[in-house]
């Protein structure tokens, strides 16, 4: 049986959503993970410093007992986001980072910036302030296809952007293809990039394997092979701008079996393990740290988690689902199958 010990890692990119969803999904990532970037797509959104202040209480409020969590919460930005209420935040230790939602480009996202000339005052003051950008990075016009969004974001919002703004952090969330990766490459001395679970394990295949599969679809959607082999590359690599950040994303089965399904893979209960089985795939099993551990708090400017923890590849079964209160079920990432890798102990 193969082992391995590292510092606790990280979740930079997680859902938490809010009230009795929340109750059940925060343990999950409160337990394997020593902080996480929480979004603030919830409705309605966090959009100042008092709203992100209130909602990490609540996280709290949820964490076990004897477990040590770090919530880090971020701005929701509009076309209407007041800059200095959040630099006041950021300066205050209630923001680490500013989300950009293009409108409509995923869940709660009606709320979301319509252009980012609009919000050019707030970029402006992120970037004089060093508070990072997080980028939802899909445009959303019709005439795009699905697959294509994220390059095109990267070709046509991201990249002027970064020339205009010299001085602005930007973390490409989730990236999805090999356009991704290779601009966020170009920029490494400013950018960093999150990397899913479900976009390292599979391709568009899997949202039509034997019909359609609701839990597989996430935004931005999963791509073709060649795409999620340059993922592999970009996670597995060593390379300092890529880390970990599962998107996890809960949405109720009904939710995700409807007529009109919601986008998101509910992944925190294997996030880890399911990291591991593409490192171990891969061969790059001492690569993890620096993906998981420590290239994310390097970009934030944090310290690296001294706890360590370590995972055996001990195959664990994952129940069918889980239930929440009373009020739904979820379906986990690898629902009813083995998760390879299991936390020591």
């Amino acid at each position: 049986m193969r082992s391995l010990t590292f510092r606790r890692p990280d979740d930079w990119h997680v859902h938490f959503r809010d009230s009795v969803m929340m109750k059940t999904v925060v343990p999950y990532t409160a337990r394997a993970f020593g902080r996480a970037i929480v979004m603030p797509n919830l409705t309605p959104p966090v959009t100042t410093a008092a709203m992100a202040q209130a909602y990490r209480a609540r996280i709290m409020a949820c964490v076990p007992d004897g477990v040590s969590f770090q919530p880090l919460m971020v701005c929701y930005l509009t076309d209407h986001t007041d800059p200095a209420d959040l630099v006041a935040g950021f300066k205050a230790g209630i923001f680490t980072a500013a989300k950009l939602y293009p409108a409509h480009a995923t869940t709660n996202s009606a709320h979301g910036v319509t252009s980012v000339d609009t919000i050019m005052p707030v970029l402006e003051a992120m970037a004089e302030h060093g508070i990072p950008l997080l980028t939802h990075g899909e445009v959303t016009r019709a005439d795009v296809d699905i697959f294509d969004r994220e390059a095109r974001f990267a070709e046509e919002v991201l990249g002027p952007l970064l020339a205009r703004l010299p001085g602005l952090r930007v973390v490409m969330e989730h990236i999805t293809t090999q356009e991704g990766a290779s601009l966020v490459r170009a920029h490494r001395d400013r950018m960093g990039a999150t990397i899913t679970p479900q976009h390292l394990l599979y391709n568009r295949n899997a949202l039509f394997q034997g019909g359609l599969r609701p839990h597989m679809y996430c935004l931005p959607v999963l791509k073709r092979e060649r795409h999620r082999q340059a993922l592999r590359q970009a996670a597995t690599g060593g390379e300092s701008c890529f880390f970990l950040g599962t998107d996890t994303a809960p949405h109720m089965r009904h939710l995700k079996e409807a007529d009109c399904g919601c986008a998101g893979v509910f992944s925190a209960p294997v996030a880890v393990a399911a990291y591991l089985q593409v490192f171990a795939e891969e061969g790059k099993l001492e690569a993890f740290e620096a993906f998981a551990s420590l290239n994310g708090p390097a970009f934030y400017g944090l310290p690296a988690n001294e706890e360590r923890v370590t995972y055996e590849e001990r195959p664990a079964r994952i129940a069918q689902e889980i239930e929440v209160d009373g009020a739904g079920r979820l379906v986990s990432l690898f629902s009813g199958e083995a998760a390879p890798w299991s936390l020591a102990g």
